[in-house]
């Protein structure tokens, strides 16, 4: 198993102690919770098992994960799996990507009051595309989507949006027939923007109502009502930025898409290029440049990377991916059975599992040297070591 040179977990294991040390009080249990997990991921400390080939004997010794939503390691599996279970969802139609995201001077007040904030945007952002699309004059249609928090953007700056997946079209008000959209476009940007900059404002404003908005440094006086509408009020009449990207090329892009962007954390491993106790260096994409080469090399302080990685880490029960309209989780099997039935599409036939596949000690991965089915054939636990042995080259990451 390929497995990348540095590891985010190689700089926690490292720097990370001295990092919680020197920011001692100033770290969420959270946060510290999330470090602990990607140092402990696929290591002894968690335990695991060895799988033993039944075909030519080789062995190998897995250690488990840790499972966290915030891990580089874990997310590959969690995507797989997710993507397994929306791959029957998917419907015969275009399909749109809609984003939405927050200017820089909001997205300071959504860092200090980041569950308040964020659940907000996916609020304000789903809302507009249901209003929009319902608009006889648009679409006239009931829609659905699946929305995807993001807070970062390449550099690991704090960078909150939505990434918004939508099929093209809706059933009628009625429910009696299904309304695509015109071929290549979906809605309006422009009116999209305008609706949800709307929406976001007067939920701001009910939030801070309601007391539940908190305010730092250059910014601890917009706790005063007044002067925080008075703060807001340039922002009624700036461009908020919402673009729609052109559709996607049909379904099996869509699960290709969703797979890279449902379950992806701030960074992965395979951008890091270097780490020692004074900076560490990684790969990041420069949005500014139109043309050309975007790929970069950043370095910053050791310190200052560990902390913009935990400015990513979600406030604990936030959901990051959410399903609204149609295609909400109460009535999303329903929904889809009957557009299809409208649209005359054929139901997804789900392949039948084998033997191997059913058994609960065979493992997804096939035999590195033969192919043959790999069965788990002994489970250690936290502390313990495995009794049977393999050679330190064939133990997996």
């Amino acid at each position: 198993m390929h497995r990348p040179k540095l590891e985010l977990a190689d700089i926690f294991r490292t720097h990370g102690p001295a990092w919680r040390q020197g920011n001692a009080g100033h770290v969420s249990l959270t946060q510290l919770k999330v470090m602990s997990a990607i140092e402990a991921c696929r290591s002894e400390v968690l335990g695991g098992h060895v799988a033993g080939c039944a075909q030519c004997g080789h062995r190998h010794i897995a250690y488990n994960s840790c499972k966290n939503r915030h891990c580089p390691k874990c997310q590959g599996p969690a995507a797989r799996d997710w993507m397994a279970a929306r791959a029957d969802d998917l419907l015969p139609v275009e399909y749109f990507h809609v984003v939405f995201t927050l200017p820089a001077e909001i997205a300071q007040i959504a860092y200090w009051n980041k569950k308040a904030v964020y659940d907000l945007l996916f609020r304000a952002s789903a809302e507009t595309v249901m209003t929009v699309a319902a608009d006889p004059k648009r679409l006239g249609a009931k829609v659905g989507m699946t929305a995807v928090l993001h807070t970062w953007g390449s550099a690991l700056t704090h960078h909150p949006h939505i990434h918004m997946i939508i099929p093209g079209g809706g059933l009628s008000p009625e429910g009696s027939r299904w309304i695509a959209c015109r071929p290549g476009f979906f809605l309006p940007v422009r009116v999209l923007s305008r609706l949800f900059r709307r929406l976001f404002i007067e939920g701001l404003l009910a939030l801070h109502y309601s007391g539940e908005l908190m305010f730092f440094g250059d910014l601890a006086g917009l706790a005063d009502a007044e002067t925080f509408a008075a703060w807001l009020a340039p922002f009624r009449k700036s461009e908020w930025v919402t673009y729609a990207k052109p559709p996607f090329g049909g379904p099996e892009a869509v699960l290709a898409y969703l797979s890279r962007y449902t379950h992806r954390v701030a960074i992965s491993n395979a951008r890091l290029v270097s780490a020692d106790a004074q900076a560490v260096a990684f790969r990041w994409k420069d949005y500014r440049i139109r043309q050309g080469d975007r790929q970069k090399v950043m370095r910053l302080s050791t310190d200052e990377f560990i902390r913009r990685f935990l400015i990513h880490v979600l406030p604990d029960g936030l959901h990051r991916i959410r399903h609204y309209g149609l295609l909400a989780s109460a009535a999303r099997k329903a929904n889809i059975e009957k557009i299809r039935n409208l649209l005359g599409a054929i139901e997804p036939e789900t392949a039948p599992q084998t033997a191997a596949e059913i058994s609960l000690l065979t493992l997804r991965e096939p035999c590195p040297c033969c192919g043959g089915p790999m069965r788990i054939i002994e489970i250690f636990r936290r502390g313990q070591k495995p009794q049977s042995r393999a050679p330190p080259w064939e133990q997996a990451a």
